[in-house]
Parts: C-alpha cells; sequence; structure tokens
C-alpha cells in the first residue's frame, strides 16, 4: 500500500508522456503537447521524484507515506533561479536538470503548470507559489520578477519578527490545500530572511465511482505477517492493466480520464518494497507503457486517508545537494547580496482515497536564513544583577494584569 499511496502524484505526469490505451470520451479529452525540452524536463522530474521517494521510503519508519515529486520540483525550480556556482551545479544534477538551460526549465515549468490546470473541467487541480520575505530584507528584483512571471508566484512583504507573520504564512497554505494542510512553519527565527512555498491541491472524482453497498470489511494482509479487517471498496471496471514478474498494475481515470491513480500490487513472493527498489526512469517508462485496455477488471482496495510529513533537507544532501543546505557554502546571490542558505525544506501532504474519489494536498516550504547579522539592530545588554520590578500587562489595552518586584529572587 506504501507504492500505491507514494505515486498518487507521480501518475500526474505520466498520464501525459506515457502511452495510454484509454478510449474514456477520447472527444472531451484535452491534450497536452509536449516539446522537445519539456518532455525532458517531464523525464527529468520523473527520475527525480522516485529517486527522492527512494530514499524518503529508507529513512522513514511511518507505515504510510506520501509526498508530491511536483511540489518539491517546482519549490526548488524556483528557488534555483536564485542559485549559482556550485549550489546551482548540485541542484541541477540531483533533479537531473542537465544540458536545460535555466530558460528553458523556465518555460517548460510555466506551461506545464497551466496545462495541467486546465485538462479535466471535472477534476480540480490547482498549484500556487508564494514568496514571503522579511521586511528590511533586500532580494534581487528580477529573482521575484522571474518566480512572479514564470510561477505565478505571489509575492509579500512580512515583518517576520512578529507572530503574526508566521499566522500569514500558515494561513496561505491552509487556503490553498483547502484546509488539508493548515500548518507548514512553527516559528521564525531572527535570521530567518524567506519562507518560498509551493501548494498542490487535487480532487478528482472516480470516471466509474464504487457502489458503497459492495464495500465490506475484508481481512489486509500485512507486510510483516500480520492480518487487519478494513473496508475494502469493490467494482468491475474496463481499463488499463499491466502485469510482470513483479507486480500487476491498473490506470483508474478520474473525470474524463486524463488523471488516473496507478496502483501497483505486489505478486507472487515480492512486497512493496521490492517494487520501489526497481524505481528508475527507464523502468517506469517501460511499465507505463506496458498497459493495455482490458475488459472486466474486478477491483478491490481498501479505502485509505492519512496525513505524512518529511524533512527534505536530510534526503536532498543524501542525494547530493549539498552546498544549498550549508551556511557557509550556499550561493544564492541571485536571490540577495547577503549571505543566504536554505535552513529548513519541508514536506507535507494528505489524501482521501473512497468510494467516490480522491482527495489530495501537498505543500513543500523552503526557509532561507542569513548566515550572519550585518543587517541586524546592534545587541543591547540588559543584564538583571539588582533587584526589579516587573508587570504583566495586555497588549492591546496596556491593562496591568499583575505587577512585582524581586528584592531577593529565589526558585524552590
Amino acid at each position: 500500500m506504501k507504492t500505491i499511496i507514494s505515486l498518487l502524484l507521480i501518475f500526474i505526469f505520466t498520464s501525459m508522456s506515457s502511452c495510454q490505451k484509454n478510449d474514456l470520451n477520447p472527444d472531451e479529452n484535452k491534450i497536452i503537447n509536449l516539446d522537445e525540452k519539456s518532455a525532458q524536463l517531464i523525464e527529468a522530474d520523473n527520475a527525480f521524484g522516485l529517486e527522492l521517494f527512494q530514499k524518503i521510503r529508507k529513512e522513514s519508519d511511518e507505515e504510510n507515506l506520501m509526498i508530491s515529486p511536483l511540489s518539491v520540483s517546482v519549490a526548488l525550480a524556483m528557488a534555483y533561479n536564485g542559485a549559482d556556482g556550485e549550489t546551482k551545479t548540485e541542484m541541477e544534477e540531483v533533479m537531473k536538470l542537465n544540458g536545460l538551460t535555466t530558460e528553458e526549465i523556465n518555460a517548460s515549468y510555466k506551461m506545464l503548470m497551466k496545462a495541467l490546470q486546465s485538462l479535466d473541467e471535472d477534476v480540480v487541480f490547482e498549484i500556487a507559489n508564494a514568496i514571503f520575505y522579511a521586511d528590511g530584507f533586500s532580494v534581487k528584483q528580477g529573482f521575484l520578477a522571474i518566480n512572479e512571471d514564470v510561477y505565478g508566484a505571489e509575492v509579500s512583504k512580512l515583518n517576520f519578527n512578529s507572530p503574526a507573520a508566521v499566522e500569514t504564512i500558515n494561513d496561505w497554505v491552509a487556503e490553498k490545500t483547502n484546509e488539508k494542510i493548515t500548518k507548514i512553519i512553527e516559528q521564525l527565527s531572527p535570521l530567518d530572511r524567506m519562507v518560498l512555498l509551493n501548494a498542490i491541491y487535487f480532487y478528482g472524482t472516480w470516471t466509474n465511482e464504487f457502489d458503497e453497498e459492495g464495500t465490506h470489511e475484508l481481512p489486509f494482509k500485512k507486510t510483516n505477517g500480520t492480518s487487519m479487517e478494513v473496508p475494502m471498496m469493490s467494482k468491475l471496471e474496463k481499463l488499463p492493466y499491466t502485469s510482470n514478474n513483479l507486480f500487476k498494475a491498473i490506470k483508474m481515470p478520474y473525470g474524463k480520464g486524463q488523471y488516473n491513480m496507478v496502483v501497483f500490487l505486489p505478486v507472487s513472493d515480492n512486497n512493496s518494497q521490492d517494487i520501489i527498489d526497481e524505481f528508475s526512469s527507464s523502468n517506469w517508462k517501460n511499465w507505463m507503457e506496458s498497459f493495455e485496455m482490458t475488459d472486466r477488471v474486478k477491483i478491490t482496495m481498501p479505502r485509505f486517508k492519512y496525513a505524512f510529513e518529511t524533512k527534505l533537507k536530510e534526503v536532498l544532501k543524501i542525494m547530493g545537494m549539498q552546498k544549498a543546505f550549508e551556511e557557509n557554502s550556499a550561493n544564492f546571490s541571485g536571490i540577495t547580496d547577503e549571505d543566504l542558505y536554505i535552513s529548513q525544506a519541508i514536506h507535507k501532504s494528505y489524501i482521501d482515497v473512497n468510494e467516490t474519489g480522491t482527495e489530495a494536498a501537498a505543500v513543500t516550504g523552503l526557509v532561507f536564513t542569513t548566515t550572519s547579522i550585518g543587517n541586524e539592530p546592534p545587541v543591547v545588554p540588559f543584564f538583571v544583577d539588582r533587584p526589579f520590578v516587573y508587570a504583566i500587562t495586555e497588549n492591546d489595552t496596556d491593562a496591568i494584569l499583575f505587577i512585582g518586584e524581586v528584592n531577593h529572587p529565589e526558585y524552590d
């Protein structure tokens, strides 16, 4: 089931780039015509997403996990526009972007994001980007302009010293994910300068829904040999199907068929980890091309709903993106003249799969922090080493709630 979950949002790419023999409402389907560079970008994103998921699966002890490769890729691509030197080179290599210029990367993402959000009127698919930066932080206008124009980023200046800044950022996340993810950061440090965000929201009803009366409690066998009773949905459907000595798989369409959920079921003595171990760009392409439209596929599968969170920093460093996270080595000179590095890379996701369809959301947040306090106000010493008076007041009215004096501090 881990594989089923993790691949939900990867299918967004493959539904365009794979050769799917699907006869569902062909006259109503919109088609994305990819140029050479856009096709190369999607292949790179798939390869990056598969490797990223492998690494997260290896590092995580959660039973259920899910990531959005698209969300992570777009957030990193936005940051990539401000990278230079070895930092930029490492990002290119980890994201598999070698051979593409910055202009080609941006143009391809701009086309892809626009196309993905207008494919199917029966499916809600929304991508939103934002950059929040600290009041007083000098951001290069070229960096902001590219992200506004290419990625449609909402750019806002905030007082990062105010607790309201965290609330504003988290409110944006909640709005863009339809309240499925309500928080991406807990607090901002005095040295934080910018928060870059990508949010994705998906809601699609099955082209052929499951009949709720066909849902029954049935055993689900876990990898450790134990079994649990879960609600199992069931339906008979004509859809793309494939099988090999590792798994059998289906593509269940949403709406008019432009979006699918790809479900991989291990066969023989294999398990979901065996499928994950075989993830590669070439294997994925071959698997997608092997699907054939098949009559009367009897589908029985569980409902599932959960949230997942992961810190991307260590995983991306393992993959080779190290400079971007090192405060003395990162080069984001395209963003600012200050020394800047990525201090946090957070990814959160949510999914609900039931008889009607699927609701899913993901957010990727990158927090950029300065390595120096050159622009900070001077330190004002406040060393309490003599008797003192204190008061507790209400902020808006200045009403004194408590007041006292300490001549002999003690703590028992």
